[in-house]
């Protein structure tokens, strides 16, 4: 059973389709027993940093998150929520990953909306997927590069595309957006 975090963040609806699709029987919940007891968990979001770790402390779902030991996966601002900060509202984070979310400067358009290819791809959620392989991407906000990083992409800059500690993986593409690729990596994650 595949559980996704309910949380004032949007995206939910487009995750559980795919995982259907797929044939993953999953639930959406924001109850921490439900949480505990996945064998997998997927935290999506669509939205604004502050106002939406504001909602994971009063429900409690940060300490939940926090101590998940099964694999779950973050997706877009699920991976910037997993991070140390952001700048997006100034924002501490859960800190997961040590890397820290700036917003990118405005030297191309901004968001970073669309089709990219990645610089570089490292790790089982990337098994079977080349560099060349392009994902959909929707965000303002990155996130920097550092150790935990397992994929790259470059826009303005080079930005962590995926990032991984231990049971902790998240992708700040949308796999779910991402036509067979996409699928491929959901797949990948739900494998492990």
């Amino acid at each position: 059973m595949i559980t996704i975090i309910k949380y004032n963040a949007g995206n939910i609806g487009s995750i559980k389709n795919v995982l259907d699709q797929l044939g993953c029987e999953s639930i959406v919940s924001d109850d921490t027993s439900e949480i505990l007891k996945a064998d997998k968990v997927i935290f999506p979001g669509v939205g604004e940093a502050s106002s939406a770790m504001k909602y994971l402390k009063e429900k409690e779902l940060d300490k939940t998150i926090l101590s998940l030991t099964q694999p779950m996966l973050g997706i877009c601002l699920g991976l910037q929520l997993m991070c140390k900060s952001t700048e997006e509202g100034r924002t501490e984070c859960l800190g997961i990953f040590e890397n820290t979310v700036r917003k990118f400067p405005p030297k191309k358009k901004v968001p970073h909306i669309g089709w990219n290819n990645f610089s570089s791809t490292n790790g089982t959620l990337f098994h079977n997927i080349n560099n060349e392989d392009d994902v959909y991407y929707v965000h303002s906000y990155y996130a920097n590069l550092s150790k935990q990083t397992i994929a790259t992409c470059n826009y303005i800059q080079t930005f962590s595309a995926a990032i991984q500690h231990k049971n902790f993986y998240a992708t700040q593409f949308h796999p779910e957006k991402s036509a067979k690729i996409g699928f491929k990596i959901l797949k990948n994650f739900l494998q492990l």
